[in-house]
């Protein structure tokens, strides 16, 4: 199949690139600079130029491919538009072809779960970081009217690789010598590795339903606090953790801090039962104090 991808620079966009290209699948990967294009070229990818704040320029190559997988978001103030503006692109130019798409979300448009394990059936609740989400969801899964093959990927925090936010963790300790989190640590984290997501996509490409939606989450949710110990201890800092009170957090990150105290817990099972997903990574502790962010640090 040859695969149009969003994102396919970024850290979760690169782990679905090599993952259809272990598939056997072709990739076109979206790019916004000629140096980016170059990065893609070099690992196989037919790279082609665009913006997201360009909806159009990104949508143009949706023409040619059997299916798309759209991981990219703007991380810009006008985002809620500019997010939106891309996915009605997209779905304009495939209604009636029956191809696959691929929306990424994520989990924090459930918002706060508690003590509840949040399925898919589940009503949303996003914060306010991501309350945009929820619409474009909605429009993706509703295409499938259209004769799209729609699907919807919602992230935990992912990790592995050394990225993504635990690494703000192990840099906090690196630098300042203790980890640094949002609130009093006693919310929970939901975790997907890097890898078994991209896994995921790969699968949901090939075998998903239209309309279909899943919660990409695995193994247990995880104490901010010990998710900040276990960070410290691989980054050198001698599991010295320190707690960034929610109304100080705000004042610097916004709505961000309001996300990274959410208390949620989410099943991926529907994943594991449809297609099924069989994630294998080690767990997020054990990845932040002695695999990938432990090395990081060192390095």
């Amino acid at each position: 199949m040859n695969v149009y991808l969003t994102g396919a620079t970024g850290y979760i966009g690169s782990a679905v690139a090599e993952a259809l290209q272990r598939a056997g699948h072709n990739v076109t990967g979206l790019a916004r600079t000629p140096e980016k294009a170059r990065q893609l070229e070099a690992r196989g990818i037919h790279a082609v130029l665009g913006n997201l704040m360009e909806p159009d320029s990104v949508a143009a190559p949706v023409r040619a491919a059997d299916g798309v997988i759209h991981t990219a978001n703007t991380n810009d103030a006008n985002a809620p538009k500019a997010d939106a503006a891309v996915v009605s692109a997209i779905l304009q130019i495939l209604a009636g072809t029956n191809k696959p798409f691929l929306y990424t979300s994520g989990v924090w448009v459930l918002g706060a779960t508690g003590d509840n394990i949040a399925t898919e059936e589940t009503p949303v609740n996003p914060t306010p970081l991501v309350a945009h989400r929820a619409a474009i969801e909605q429009e993706v899964l509703a295409a499938k009217k259209q004769a799209v093959r729609t699907i919807v990927i919602r992230p935990a925090l992912v990790y592995g690789r050394g990225g993504s936010l635990p690494a703000m963790l192990t840099k906090s300790a690196r630098e300042s010598g203790a980890a640094r989190y949002v609130g009093d640590g006693r919310n929970r984290w939901p975790f997907v590795d890097v890898e078994d997501l991209a896994a995921l996509y790969v699968l949901a490409l090939e075998k998903a339903p239209a309309g279909s939606l899943y919660n990409a989450a695995h193994g247990p949710a995880h104490r901010v606090a010990e998710v900040a110990e276990a960070a410290s201890i691989g980054a050198g800092a001698n599991g010295k953790t320190e707690a960034w009170p929610l109304a100080e957090a705000r004042k610097k990150l916004g709505p961000f801090a309001d996300a990274l105290a959410l208390d949620q817990q989410i099943s991926g099972e529907k994943a594991c039962r449809e297609l099924g997903w069989s994630p294998r990574a080690r767990s997020p502790l054990d990845d932040l104090k002695s695999g990938s962010y432990a090395r990081a640090a060192s390095a």
